[in-house]
């Protein structure tokens, strides 16, 4: 039997590393707007979602929203949108990307205080779906068809 990479390279699959850490979370190295950040990957996540703190470093626009973020812990957060970005994970690329912002100190603070480090964001199921994701978790790492 081939083997999972073999298998999903051969189907048009994009292979992109991911880093398992002390909270087990698993990290990944994305752009946003041409920008590099580090950001969770989050099945359990509806939305990709990026700090408030990062609007100006992702150079994003943003708009009022009236929907109310939850997770980890906290809820009822004010968000604000941002339409129309462009997102690249290793090779994989797609535009017009909606962005959930709101502010991510509480999921930052609990990072820290597990002993890693910050995150910019948060890569949710809107992108996974999007790219038809599968996350190998024994060779940590994750698939995106191109």
């Amino acid at each position: 039997m081939a083997s999972l990479k073999k298998f999903l390279t051969s189907k048009s699959y994009i292979r992109i590393p991911l880093v398992f850490t002390e909270t087990n979370h698993f990290e990944i190295i994305a752009k946003i707007n041409g920008i590099s950040g580090k950001f969770i990957l989050d099945t359990g996540a509806s939305n990709t979602c990026v700090g408030m703190d990062k609007i100006d470093f992702f150079r994003m626009a943003s708009e009022a929203t009236d929907i109310k973020a939850a997770g980890a812990g906290a809820t009822e957060m004010e968000t604000l949108i941002s339409s129309k970005n462009k997102i690249q994970i290793g090779d994989w690329k797609k535009g017009k990307l909606k962005i959930v912002l709101f502010d991510l100190v509480h999921v930052n603070q609990a990072l820290v205080s597990h002993k890693a480090l910050p995150v910019d964001g948060i890569i949710g199921a809107d992108v996974l779906k999007k790219g038809k994701a599968v996350i190998d978790y024994n060779k940590k790492c994750l698939y995106l068809k191109k």
